[in-house]
Order: C-alpha cells, then sequence, then structure tokens
C-alpha cells in the first residue's frame, strides 16, 4: 500500500490504532447520514468495515486511506478509492470527522485521490456516488470536475453518478498534473 502526501495531509494506510477513531466517525449521525445504509455503526460494524476497506487494497490494489492531518497527526477520516463487487465503476469517495469540515481537506484529499487514479493507476475515467440530499458532497464533486451524469440505484439506495474522464481532468488544470 502506498502513502500520498499533500501540502497539510497524510493519506495513507489503516493501521490498528485507527479503529477507535474510525469507529467514532462511523458512530457520528451527521458524517453517516448519506453514506451506507444512511445510519451509523456500532464499533463492530465499523471495525467490520475497516477490515474490509483493508482487504480492498489486497483485493484491488488500491483502496480507501486514512487521512491524518500532517502537522498533529490527528485523524481526519477517509478518502480514497473503491471499486466493490456491484458498483457500477471505479470510484473516488471520502468520508471526514465533522471536526474538520470546512477546511478543504475533502477536496485536497480527494484531488491526491483522483490524482493517483489517473496519472499512476491510468484509469479513463472516475466517478463519486452521492445521495442527492448531500448538497456538501454534491459540490465537492462539482469542485473536483466531477459533473451529474445519472441517477442510479445502488444496493437499494438512488444515488447520483457524478463522473470524470481523464481527459477533462487535464484539461483542468494541465500545470498541476
Amino acid at each position: 500500500m502506498i502513502t500520498l502526501d499533500t501540502e497539510r495531509l497524510v493519506l495513507r494506510p489503516f493501521r490498528a490504532e485507527d479503529a477507535e477513531p474510525y469507529a467514532a466517525l462511523c458512530a457520528d449521525p451527521e458524517v453517516m447520514r448519506y453514506l451506507g445504509d444512511r445510519g451509523v455503526l456500532s464499533r463492530e460494524d465499523a471495525w467490520r468495515q475497516l477490515a474490509m476497506l483493508v482487504g480492498h487494497w489486497q483485493l484491488r490494489g488500491f483502496g480507501m486511506w486514512a487521512v491524518e492531518e500532517r502537522v498533529t497527526g490527528a485523524f481526519v477520516g477517509r478518502v480514497g478509492l473503491h471499486f466493490p463487487e456491484g458498483w457500477p465503476d471505479r470510484e473516488v469517495g471520502w468520508a471526514l470527522t465533522r471536526a474538520h469540515w470546512g477546511k478543504g481537506y475533502a477536496f485536497e484529499a480527494a484531488s491526491a485521490a483522483i490524482r493517483h487514479a489517473f496519472a499512476t493507476l491510468a484509469w479513463p475515467r472516475i466517478i463519486s456516488l452521492i445521495d442527492a440530499r448531500n448538497d456538501r458532497s454534491l459540490r465537492l464533486a462539482t469542485r473536483l470536475g466531477e459533473r451529474h451524469e445519472a441517477d442510479v440505484m445502488v444496493r437499494g439506495h438512488q444515488v447520483r453518478l457524478y463522473s470524470l474522464e481523464r481527459g477533462t481532468w487535464r484539461m483542468l488544470s494541465p500545470a498541476g498534473r
């Protein structure tokens, strides 16, 4: 597994000591309102999800990173690449602790993940699956260069599918690619 560095963040593999802050993230009803089955996870279910995220790297060769602040080492959340069975395409996704909302961290980390997907993994496109009521994530997807493509059903939930093509990504900011 690889680590990505940004100006303010480190995107790194999950570690055993992330279980507690990850469980706290998954227990926050505001964070979980639009994710998964739209509800909080028990500590045990958060651990299982964390194990799935770690296993995703082994099965796919890419996945979600634990995100931490570079200066403090504080756990910020998870951001990265996701493509489980039944997904419509390879996705970039994010979930941050509320204490870190509004700082631009989701954009910074998701931009690094997208750069990795396009520049290193040579993906032709990437998607984000977002609940239509999740205004913050819809704005973030647009800011990342993604555009609404369709509304789709995923695991029994109607979501908006936003997408970004590698060629479009290159045109958006060629100097930074």
